[in-house]
């Protein structure tokens, strides 16, 4: 191949990267306008604001943006893929504390709030979109833009009330119960997640939950 033929084709590829880039973040806004839209009324020109000081991030399948040990300075929105927020025990065992799947919010909101190192890990399951906000950028359109202020009152709040519904789930609720509930809140996160994954969330053995499958099978 000769040296023209060769830059032609770095050219191309360098070209085609560029349009696949640009359209997959124009990909990545609109899913999060649509959801957003759909959450709060908000004008145009804010939302225009919101997005201009976005980060846009693809994340292959077991990358983490968080370690523990690391201060969590995002807001952190799933425009597509799947994600988990997880931590270990004192014998090294992972526990998944949460899922987050397209138009989910993914934080460690204690590390985020306190500013303090975070005892968890945030990674993908699969290849994952990913709309990041810097924590001051955030905190400033929070106060400018009043929709946003009330969007994310609101969704704090929700965020709260699940904690508290998961914590009751697990201390009050069967194994079954618990799978129920989670097939409601997660019904595709089969096709993502490996089962020890959805045990670990559920907080039963892996062999428990292959029963419990089973058994809902074939009722």
């Amino acid at each position: 191949m000769t040296n023209t033929s060769q830059f032609k084709v770095q050219f191309l590829n360098c070209l085609f990267s560029k349009k696949f880039g640009f359209l997959l973040k124009i990909r990545m806004q609109d899913v999060f306008t649509n959801y957003l839209k759909s959450q709060v009324d908000i004008s145009d020109a804010e939302l225009a604001e919101i997005l201009q000081l976005s980060i846009n991030k693809t994340i292959k399948k077991s990358q983490s943006i968080l370690h523990d040990g690391e201060t969590w300075r995002f807001m952190c929105f799933i425009t597509k893929g799947c994600c988990r927020l997880y931590r270990f025990d004192e014998k090294g065992m992972d526990h998944t504390v949460r899922f987050g799947i397209e138009n989910w919010w993914m934080t460690d909101q204690q590390s985020y709030n306190l500013n303090i190192p975070s005892e968890y890990n945030i990674e993908a399951i699969t290849q994952s979109s990913l709309l990041l906000w810097r924590k001051e950028d955030w905190e400033n359109l929070i106060e400018k833009i009043p929709a946003l202020k009330q969007f994310y009152t609101v969704l704090s709040a929700r965020a709260y009330e699940a904690g508290l519904q998961r914590i009751f789930s697990l201390i009050s609720k069967t194994a079954e119960e618990r799978y129920s509930e989670f097939q409601i809140n997660y019904p595709t996160i089969f096709n993502k997640v490996p089962l020890y994954m959805v045990a670990s969330y559920l907080g039963i053995s892996r062999e428990t939950l292959s029963r419990i499958r089973k058994n809902a099978t074939i009722i």
